[in-house]
């Protein structure tokens, strides 16, 4: 039968990439199929009233969702279908996830999908499998798939956390450091400690020891949460022992998480640093029925010009199920600044914090007393120490909530054509970062890493005391000024913080009591 491209599926190489040559056809790999919604219609319409913030925070349940929105047995049975024709393996087929996992070689895969798969060397990324062209599907089964995933395994994200660098920061902030509690404390954090809730907290690599959250939590004298790792696409908790490396991110998330509501369980999901193994961990959380997730926190990400237009649109529909099932996603910005570390003179943000599904997490420096907040500014430590994320999509349009808004380029105020990152902001700078204990070791952290985390926290704290989710709350948070402490001074590279939401620090930093007040429950 007839194949077609499916669509956004084409793929091109980062600059510098150098082809070593073919792939052994006798190498056994896993790809991910997406498949489409039994009822799109329906959910377009669900879509448009929480777009609009008129849709209540959970606007459908969990069995309903699936039931409604997930993909249908016919879909299912055509992938099944096209793999038992190239002699595949069904590993898992999940139509309430919408995805059906394959399993079998190169060579089967090259047949199955049309595609060429080489390996390729990169400076920044290392060796890695690629291909070039579209992913192409029977034309049968075409309109079924909305994405192929898995069939590279180029790492597709970083983690933006930054250790502090020996070196005096560029403005005159004096180093501090300070502990999760302390920040909850100088942020007016509602009290109490998230009971009741899950934390979901993703990983692309990396893991934690259970000695250094024990020694952590019992030197901050708070009770340890319970921490539970879950394994995604063969993926697990396996820490390095080097903090440099991922366990830096993978410690810094829970221990941050954990210390501002450690009532809460901590679930944390270890996916391959693929796109496929990315999209899945947030699926897996979204649809887990044992540990049902309220927050999602995500410390990893990518500048959107590193995406393909199917991971970005496979990704971006699961984020969409995040908010029609209630559940906060948080996700940082990144910690390069306006460029996003991309190295072409041009701005870029980082996805998925620019999903407009998303709370995209940017960066502040502070200064405090013992009685509270004394300066806050964007965070910009120069090239070396790094600054937060923030600017203009390029890939969403203008949210609905974020109508009016402008950006401050080079003292020009031009209004915002497209979604604008982050939403909201806090500590970030390695200067005036975070105490935490790594592979052993006391260390101060900082990168918008942190915040995210510090965030899904709140609204952990939150969603316990209204015993009741707070859901996708972009919508909400972008009506009420007084919410946030807003920051005017420094810039991120390109864009300069401003009165009211800027491309830095998006909203402000948070003024907890009166998140929680916003966030309230409606009485029924």
């Amino acid at each position: 039968m007839a194949k077609q491209p499916v669509s956004g599926s084409d793929k091109t190489h980062p600059e510098g990439a150098k082809c070593l040559g073919a792939c052994d056809p006798a190498e056994q790999i896993e790809v991910i199929v997406m498949l489409r919604r039994k009822d799109e219609a329906g959910f377009k319409q669900m879509m448009a009233r929480i777009d609009a913030g008129t849709a209540p925070a959970q606007s459908v349940s969990r069995e309903e969702f699936d039931k409604r929105f997930g993909a249908s047995e016919q879909d299912v049975e055509k992938v099944k279908e096209f793999a038992r024709q190239y002699g595949l393996t069904v590993v898992r087929a999940q139509a309430d996830m919408r995805s059906v996992v394959l399993k079998g070689t190169i060579e089967q895969f090259q047949k199955a999908f049309d595609v060429k798969l080489e390996r390729f060397q990169h400076h920044n990324i290392g060796e890695y499998r690629d291909r070039t062209g579209p992913v192409n599907v029977p034309a049968d089964m075409h309109d079924a798939v909305t994405a192929v995933l898995g069939l590279d395994s180029r790492p597709q994200a970083r983690p933006h956390f930054r250790f502090r660098p020996p070196f005096k920061p560029a403005r005159g902030v004096a180093p501090a450091s300070f502990t999760p509690v302390d920040l909850a404390r100088l942020y007016d954090f509602p009290d109490g400690d998230g009971a009741g809730q899950c934390i979901a907290i993703i990983e692309l690599g990396g893991g934690y020891r259970d000695t250094d959250l024990s020694a952590y939590f019992s030197k901050l004298g708070v009770k340890a949460p319970k921490v539970v790792p879950v394994g995604v696409d063969n993926a697990k908790n396996a820490p390095t022992g080097n903090p440099n490396g991922p366990d830096g991110e993978v410690t810094l998330d829970i221990e941050i998480a954990g210390a501002i509501a450690p009532g809460a369980r901590i679930a944390v999901y270890f996916a391959p640093n693929s796109d496929a193994g990315f999209v899945d961990a947030v699926n897996r959380a979204l649809h887990d029925s044992t540990n049902k997730p309220s927050v999602i926190s995500i410390s990893w990400g990518g500048p959107e010009s590193m995406w393909s237009s199917q991971s970005i649109s496979a990704f971006n529909d699961v984020l969409q199920s995040a908010a029609a099932l209630g559940v906060t996603v948080c996700a940082a910005s990144g910690d390069s600044g306006s460029s996003d570390g991309v190295g072409d003179g041009a701005d870029h943000v980082d996805f998925p914090a620019s999903s407009p599904y998303v709370l995209g997490c940017g960066g502040t420096s502070l200064s405090a007393s013992g009685t509270g907040i004394t300066q806050e500014v964007v965070w910009n430590d120069g090239d070396q120490g790094g600054s937060g994320g923030g600017g203009v999509s390029g890939v969403f349009a203008l949210p609905v909530w974020q109508k009016g808004l402008s950006v401050t380029r080079g003292g020009k105020h031009t209004a915002l054509a497209k979604r604008g990152v982050p939403d909201v902001a806090g500590d970030a700078s390695p200067q005036t970062g975070y105490e935490v204990l790594i592979d052993g070791e006391d260390t101060v952290i900082g990168g918008t890493s942190a915040v995210a985390p510090l965030w899904a926290g709140l609204i952990a704290r939150i969603n316990a005391i209204g015993n009741s989710p707070a859901g996708f709350i972009n919508p909400k948070l972008y009506e009420a000024k007084t919410a946030f402490r807003d920051i005017t001074q420094g810039n991120n590279g390109s864009f300069s913080a401003s009165a009211g939401w800027d491309a830095c620090t998006g909203m402000g930093s948070p003024d907890g009591a009166q998140i929680a007040a916003l966030l309230k429950p409606a009485k029924r």
